[in-house]
């Protein structure tokens, strides 16, 4: 038996339906597949069926690879920790579909790797607390719109798929958990810069309650300060603005720096 563990966020699903249903999601089939923490092999087993010949697994807890070795010998495990892992050298710039029934301790920092790697990462499936699922997904004017919501939009098509209840795990969370799929769109790609879109978006939600020209005074110069009351948006606060917006915002302070 491979015992969950509460240091690396281990709920191991178990129901067999979900796992099956979460496979399903896959469409992109020229990708390599790459399953993030496996565990014990729910989602493995129908990946293998699936996808067998570019299908990997990326799994640290030395438990699970015992136990993967063991009932899946052919299995391609990495036994490396995946926000360490440097995508371009260990897969030669090939195409990547994330799936798994993810770490809940380092959901953000998961689909902050993809965004990071969106040339090569062009598809994630798989499941993360709900409210993390929905922030995602938001749209502007929402209270769970912010940060996420914005940059991967700006990239993805991302559909909120199903709720999974805490009953189907192995420790039950403490939280309802939900299944995201999200997909490149090259014609969504902002046409800005984007450290300095980056750099707005986390400034603005940072002071969320702000208009967005009393944060921004903070980046301009002063002799800017009447552009920026000018500025299309100037008198909105962050979860007012789309993706678009957000991009179109980010060209017009470009211009006053």
């Amino acid at each position: 038996m491979v015992k969950p563990k509460k240091h690396l966020g281990q709920h191991f699903l178990e129901d067999e339906n979900i796992a099956k249903n979460i496979v399903e999601l896959l469409n992109t089939k020229d990708n390599l597949v790459l399953e993030i923490g496996p565990g014990t092999g729910v989602l493995t087993k129908y990946l293998i069926e699936k996808n067998s010949t570019q299908f990997s697994v990326c799994e640290i807890d030395t438990e699970s690879v015992t136990y993967l070795k063991k009932h899946y010998p052919n299995l391609n495990i990495i036994s490396k920790d995946i926000l360490k892992l440097n995508l371009k050298e260990e897969f030669n710039n090939q195409k990547i579909t994330f799936i798994g029934n993810y770490p809940y301790n380092i959901s953000s920092q998961i689909l902050f790797k993809a965004l990071e790697n969106k040339d090569q990462v062009t598809e994630l499936i798989g499941m993360f607390q709900k409210e993390v699922c929905l922030r995602i997904a938001s749209k502007p004017g929402n209270k769970t719109y912010g940060i996420l919501s914005v940059l991967l939009q700006s990239f993805y098509d991302i559909s909120y798929e199903f709720t999974v209840p805490p009953n189907v795990f192995n420790p039950p969370p403490k939280v309802q958990s939900g299944v995201i799929s999200m997909k490149i769109n090259p014609e969504k790609s902002p046409n800005c810069d984007f450290k300095l879109f980056k750099r707005i978006v986390k400034l603005t939600f940072g002071q969320r309650r702000k208009k967005i020209r009393n944060t921004l005074k903070s980046i301009l110069p002063n002799t800017a300060i009447e552009e920026i009351d000018a500025l299309p948006f100037s008198a909105s606060r962050p979860e007012q603005l789309s993706p678009t917006d957000f991009h179109t915002l980010t060209n017009l302070v470009q211009g006053l720096i």
